[in-house]
């Protein structure tokens, strides 16, 4: 297989990058040149929202483009124009978030989403995703596969979720760990998402597949105490009530990762249905591997975890946390 990654350097990029070199896939990544691209690979270098930086796609032809892209709508469209008549498929990494919100629990491709157009520049990123799913089938028909991830761990991390807990449990101490503690969890190991991604598109899949881990596949109790354990660390899981959490003005989601509350909200994120992808093949590593191998990454990593400048920064102030805890 000839595979074109549009972007292939950073987190899911890099997990796919690195699961088509495995398979002796030729590789070809465009990219700014900001980041290096693994070996093995043909870089190509442009900026897709300058004016002809899509230059060094002007010929080429591949069996399946990828792309990542979670900005402007048109830029997904010209790109996909570009490429139609040169490139078999083209598979679109979006996001649940394309779903109107609030949705239902166990959520399916069916349910309504947002409103959105593939010409759009800026926008929020749920009309930015939904964009550029159409932009992906107005050149390509059903020849384009959605993969509409929900949250993604693993190695290469650049949101600081999973990266947050490990560190923190790495320092030690007592830990706020926010309840329920058998509260469900709903994410994907970045390394299955790139699995059955190659693995759908290689079978010639199309149209739209929510693609997360099945509901309830750990809890936050798992994760943590997964964080803890494979740090090695003194840290004491103190769990406390979401009502005493929230009380203190803690954000769920940010401040404290992966964590929502009971209610609406975690029911949507955490429930969303995914039989439609289990039915296709896609099989979820246990959370224990996820955790080990990103604190693995995260200790062979020269200075701090790589962070997107387009996404602010997670976790929970100490001096907050402390206080919580003095008042629990």
């Amino acid at each position: 297989m000839k595979l074109l990654i549009l972007g292939g350097t950073e987190f899911v990029g890099r997990a796919l990058t690195d699961e088509a070199l495995a398979r002796d896939w030729q590789v070809t990544v465009f990219h700014r040149g900001r980041h290096q691209p693994p070996p093995g690979v043909t870089a190509l270098h442009g900026d897709r929202l300058e004016a002809g930086g899509l230059a060094a796609l002007e010929t080429g032809e591949w069996d399946l483009v990828v792309d990542t892209w979670s900005g402007a709508p048109s830029a997904v469209r010209a790109a996909a124009r570009l490429l139609a008549g040169r490139a078999g498929r083209y598979v679109y990494v979006s996001s649940r978030s394309v779903y109107r919100d609030p949705g239902p629990t166990d959520q399916t491709e069916h349910a309504p989403l947002v409103d959105a157009a593939p010409d759009l520049g800026e926008v929020e990123y749920a009309q930015a995703k939904r964009g550029g799913e159409l932009a992906a089938e107005e050149s390509f028909g059903d020849r384009a596969l959605l993969v509409r991830a929900g949250l993604i761990l693993g190695p290469w991390e650049n949101i600081g979720r999973l990266p947050w807990w490990l560190l923190r449990m790495a320092r030690g101490g007592k830990v706020l760990a926010p309840g329920p503690e058998n509260s469900g969890i709903q994410y994907i190991d970045v390394r299955d998402l790139a699995t059955w991604t190659l693995d759908a598109a290689e079978r010639g899949l199309g149209g739209p597949y929510n693609l997360v881990g099945p509901p309830g596949h750990s809890t936050m109790g798992e994760l943590l105490r997964a964080c803890a354990e494979v740090t090695g660390s003194d840290a004491e899981l103190c769990w406390t009530d979401p009502e005493s959490v929230l009380a203190a003005g803690v954000q769920p989601w940010t401040d404290l990762p992966v964590w929502l509350p009971p209610g609406e909200l975690h029911d949507t994120i955490h429930g969303g249905s995914v039989d439609k992808a289990l039915a296709a093949g896609l099989r979820c590593r246990p959370v224990g591997e996820t955790v080990a191998d990103t604190w693995q990454w995260l200790r062979g990593l020269d200075g701090p975890p790589p962070q997107r400048t387009d996404r602010p920064a997670v976790g929970l102030d100490p001096e907050v946390e402390a206080a919580i805890l003095r008042g629990a």
